[in-house]
């Protein structure tokens, strides 16, 4: 979905206007997010787990998310710095998990609970950003950006954390 969420925003105005826009482009990501979220927890729930969708489940969520935060940087509606801290942090992370189960500690790196809510701030704050355009009294754009700063922190946080378990990991096993 990726490349058609992407290509929403290089139509020409003829085709489609700003609103419509991001109206599209916002349910086109919910979309993505919601199937995403489904998908993993049917598989947890029916015991269809594969290593492959272990490996490519978190490597689409990644793309998805920094296309979507170069986009909203693109657009002016996220701060480079903020979109820098999460893709940054998601390439580190990544890396770290491989070399830590290549060292027999990939256990040691687990999901936090911080970073899962890290992910819940995100997705909820990417489509507030995409879709900008105030919806009676409730202004998308101001709390989707304290969101996506509150999700940048906490990235902040969840990185420190695996750091700290890969250091503890990886003296016991060094």
């Amino acid at each position: 979905m990726i490349p058609l969420f992407a290509g929403v925003f290089y139509f020409e105005q003829a085709w489609l206007s700003h609103a419509t826009q991001n109206l599209v482009a916002t349910i086109i990501f919910t979309v993505a997010a919601i199937t995403d979220w489904l998908d993993g927890w049917l598989a947890r729930r029916l015991n269809q787990t594969s290593a492959f969708g272990a490996f490519l489940d978190p490597v689409a969520d990644k793309l998805m998310v920094a296309a979507a935060l170069i986009i909203l940087v693109q657009l002016g509606r996220v701060d480079a710095v903020v979109a820098l801290i999460i893709i940054g942090r998601e390439i580190a992370i990544s890396a770290l998990r491989e070399w830590m189960a290549a060292i027999g500690q990939g256990k040691s790196v687990a999901v936090s609970m911080v970073g899962k809510i890290k992910t819940a701030a995100q997705m909820i704050a990417i489509p507030m950003l995409l879709y900008r355009d105030a919806i009676g009294e409730f202004d998308p754009q101001r709390w989707g950006t304290w969101l996506i700063w509150g999700a940048a922190l906490l990235t902040l946080i969840s990185m420190g954390y695996y750091l700290k378990m890969a250091w503890a990991a990886a003296r016991g096993r060094i």
